[in-house]
């Protein structure tokens, strides 16, 4: 299954895992996850609060919505240079 996810995630994952040199601490991982449940909760929740017709707040939505969804697949199937490479961690 972790294959498949990796595949389908590809064009995401394959700029960030180039080598390079990265400095890794698995609480980098658990902060990701939790970051990007945060931002998936903040889009749940502009989503289920706009009124009718407030097109306007699909702007929020689809920004961190789209975050929260590349730092939950970045931190589940990604490898730890990836990982490294979103918080910016470099010798």
């Amino acid at each position: 299954m972790r294959h498949l996810l990796r595949t389908l995630a590809k064009p995401l994952l394959h700029p960030l895992e180039a080598e390079g040199e990265f400095v890794y601490r698995r609480s980098h991982r658990v902060v990701l996850l939790v970051m990007s449940t945060l931002f998936l909760l903040l889009a749940g929740v502009t989503l289920w609060l706009m009124p009718p017709g407030g097109w306007d707040y699909l702007l929020p939505v689809i920004v961190f919505g789209g975050a929260g969804m590349m730092g939950l697949i970045v931190g589940t199937v990604g490898k730890d240079i990836a990982v490294a490479r979103l918080w910016g961690s470099r010798n």
